[in-house]
């Protein structure tokens, strides 16, 4: 259960490798998080950031085996999770691949791998997950979407497109949890300076894994359903998904 203060005492990432997952875990292990479950494809490599949230004040840190593609291991996993840790208050879907757009079009199958990955897994993991936050009667699941996926973009529709599908799945997902006591928080960031963005030129308005951490948990502290990092591309993206069909292709994006 959360704290007096409304912090969350425990939180599962899944993507618990990725940079913004462990910079959000960072900041609420600062704010009396004690629990921490980091669920990665390779659990090994976590060892390092395991110790460093101890050091920070974790109190129990476990990094788990977790594989977004095999859908049919998520029921196990999330059964195996809530029934060793009990409640948990909050869960983060941080996973994702970015792809080759070049490639992926010219590779369906590389194209589908993206897919997969960002809509399919996070849609499969997010049902299970909802349906245990469900049972317990409250908890906070939130999804790294992007703005990408506000608008498909010539320049990265395979990740775009993921990414809306994902996005709306979440949101209709958010509504069906109307009064059970959980709700869905969904974020979507911008370009960020990552370990997935790496020899990408930064676009306009980029931002860091510790910028999109203090969104994320600032938007659950209010009992937020949506956030943007930085805030201001929600008026920017706003006024992208109103442009013209002919005037979005002229831009170089």
């Amino acid at each position: 259960m959360k704290d007096a203060l409304g912090s969350p005492q425990s939180v599962l990432v899944l993507g618990g490798g990725s940079d913004i997952g462990l910079a959000t875990v960072r900041a609420l292990v600062a704010r009396r998080t004690r629990t921490v479950i980091l669920a990665a494809r390779h659990p090994e490599n976590l060892e390092e950031a395991a110790a460093d949230l101890r050091r920070e004040g974790a109190e129990h840190v476990e990094a788990v085996h977790f594989d977004a593609d095999d859908v049919g291991s998520h029921e196990a996993f999330a059964r195996d999770v809530f029934t060793r840790h009990g409640d948990i208050d909050l869960v983060l879907v941080a996973f994702g691949v970015l792809g080759d757009q070049t490639y992926a079009e010219n590779n369906p199958e590389a194209a589908a791998a993206v897919l997969t990955t960002n809509f399919v897994g996070a849609a499969s993991i997010g049902l299970h997950v909802a349906g245990h936050l469900r049972r317990q009667g409250h908890g906070v699941l939130v999804v790294l979407s992007s703005v990408a996926g506000e608008r498909a973009r010539r320049s990265n529709f395979v990740y775009g497109s993921s990414k809306a599908g994902l996005d709306a799945f979440y949101s209709g997902l958010g509504d069906s949890l109307v009064g059970t006591g959980v709700t869905v928080l969904i974020v979507r960031p911008g370009f960020v300076k990552s370990k997935m963005t790496a020899g990408l030129d930064a676009a306009p308005l980029s931002t860091t894994p510790d910028k999109v951490a203090e969104v994320i948990v600032g938007a659950v502290e209010s009992g937020a359903e949506q956030a943007w990092a930085p805030p201001p591309l929600r008026l920017v993206m706003t006024a992208v998904r109103h442009l013209p069909r002919p005037v979005f292709r002229k831009l170089k994006v």
